[in-house]
């Protein structure tokens, strides 16, 4: 049996997280998404250390602060370091997938232009991360 997940979502474009928050109104999950528009919103939500997510699932471009740079300030935490980070990216560039892969990122999902695809993505990640033992629990 899976177990609902709180997820902290970090993403800018807000068709983004329609389709994200779709998703999951599509497969019936019951997770809980804890919304942030950019990596500095993710940062203050998290230094509160009221909610703890389960996964993060975050946009590389972003503004304020990029993906990249809140996955340094996230692995420098010692309480926050160990959430896993999933980046959902247009950006096939193999630097930036290396580069978060450094960091210690627990997945890189290219995000696919059909919706059908993207939905079939997702779902796979949240059923793995759904059947695993989780630090924030």
């Amino acid at each position: 049996m899976t177990k609902s997940l709180s997820i902290l979502l970090i993403e800018d474009d807000a068709i983004e997280v329609m389709k994200f928050n779709r998703v999951l109104k599509t497969l019936g999950a019951n997770h809980k998404i804890i919304e942030a528009n950019n990596g500095e919103d993710a940062l203050a939500v998290l230094k509160e250390k009221e909610i703890i997510p389960d996964i993060i699932f975050l946009d590389l471009n972003m503004p304020k602060i990029s993906g990249i740079e809140f996955l340094e300030i996230l692995k420098n935490d010692e309480q926050l370091r160990y959430i896993p980070s999933i980046i959902l990216s247009t950006s096939s560039n193999h630097k930036d997938i290396l580069e978060c892969y450094k960091i210690g990122i627990a997945g890189y999902v290219i995000k696919p232009l059909k919706y059908d695809d993207y939905l079939e993505r997702i779902k796979r990640m949240l059923d793995y991360w759904s059947i695993n033992e989780l630090i924030s629990q």
